[in-house]
């Protein structure tokens, strides 16, 4: 017999899986239900809407993301680690980010979606700061390279060493010591 939370879990996995094979638009509560061995009725009982079901999905998809940043080392050290260890989830985890990419779109045109973004990216923008020095323009390079590398895995390694690289060669390749 599954707990409730290892039930919720099962509906958050299927739902991920349903938007990295059929994009978001394509995520229907009923088929997550089905999939998962419930009644669609009961789905609602552990999410109300089918917005709560994605902000779950946001949590879980972004949950590995949240340990890529090393915490201590250079500056450029810490970016060049983030990235590499990103560029290596890229290529092991392709669907992760069609599930982040699928988000992404919804959240130009859901202010919801939106919400649940910003909320999950300040906290990424913040740590870019850190290493970055609070260059805002250098901050907002790293999201959009590594939001376009997802769409190619296989580039993602050496386009972000190459990020890597043109931000330490901006900086003067001085890298700033962190705790």
């Amino acid at each position: 017999m599954q707990t409730r939370g290892e039930r919720k879990a099962d509906l958050v996995e299927a739902a991920y899986q349903s938007i990295a094979q059929h994009g978001l638009e394509g995520l229907r509560l009923r088929t997550v239900a089905d999939q998962v061995g419930i009644d669609h009725s009961t789905l609602h009982h552990h999410f109300a809407t089918k917005q709560q079901l994605v902000a779950a999905v946001v949590e879980r998809a972004t949950a590995p993301l949240r340990t890529t940043m090393p915490a201590a080392g250079t500056s450029g050290g810490r970016l060049r680690e983030h990235l590499q260890n990103l560029a290596r989830m890229v290529e092991a985890s392709p669907d992760l980010f069609v599930v982040l990419a699928e988000i992404d779109l919804r959240a130009r045109r859901d202010a919801e979606t939106r919400r649940i973004i910003d909320e999950v990216e300040r906290g990424w923008r913040r740590a870019l700061a850190d290493v970055l020095g609070s260059r805002a323009e250098a901050v907002e390079l790293v999201i959009a390279a590594v939001k376009g590398v997802r769409l190619r895995p296989e580039a993602a390694p050496a386009v972000l060493e190459l990020v890597a690289d043109l931000l330490e060669s901006r900086s003067g390749g001085a890298g700033r010591s962190t705790p």
